[in-house]
């Protein structure tokens, strides 16, 4: 219902469907993989779209303290925002500006992220202790994630959050 969409859904012996999206967990359980602390952080969360939103639905389970969304759509920003606090209202979220100063963590969850495209974000602002992570399949170290590293800031590929996804599924 966070999320509004799913990616796998099962028919149950009544004959109803229920569906359920794993991008989020998959992307959280990676976090854990890497010794990640959910408690307090703050996170930048660029893409509002499906996997986006499973990811922020994730993380607000998890325990962060706060989720500012940015998207190219303000619109789906500001209600991906307000569908998480009717779920989690001790959540702090706001729709804003991409600006990664401050974060503990940044997830590029946006269509960008293969060689060629835009940075999501100004890496200049990531501070070395800054987690980054991103949901690209198609390049293991995406331009955002080299950068990443080359600032000293640990990080999580795509593929971590597809591999986590397999036991929830």
């Amino acid at each position: 219902r966070i999320a509004g969409s799913c990616n796998a859904v099962v028919k149950r012996p009544d004959g109803s469907l229920w569906g359920d999206m794993f991008d989020g967990v998959g992307f959280c359980r990676g976090l854990k993989q890497k010794n990640f602390r959910f408690d307090g952080a703050r996170c930048l969360l660029v893409g509002a779209g499906g996997v986006g939103a499973a990811i922020a639905a994730s993380l607000a389970a998890e325990g962060v303290t706060s989720i500012t969304i940015s998207d190219i759509s303000q619109a789906s920003a500001e209600s991906l925002a307000e569908r998480l606090k009717m779920f989690f209202p001790q959540l702090e979220t706001r729709s804003g500006e991409n600006d990664a100063a401050g974060y503990d963590l940044v997830i590029n969850a946006s269509p960008l992220g293969v060689p060629g495209d835009p940075l999501p974000i100004d890496v200049a602002r990531l501070s070395p202790d800054t987690f980054v992570g991103g949901v690209v399949m198609k390049a293991e170290m995406t331009p955002l994630l080299l950068a990443a590293k080359g600032r000293g800031c640990r990080f999580q590929i795509g593929t971590d959050m597809l591999f986590e996804m397999i036991p929830a599924y």
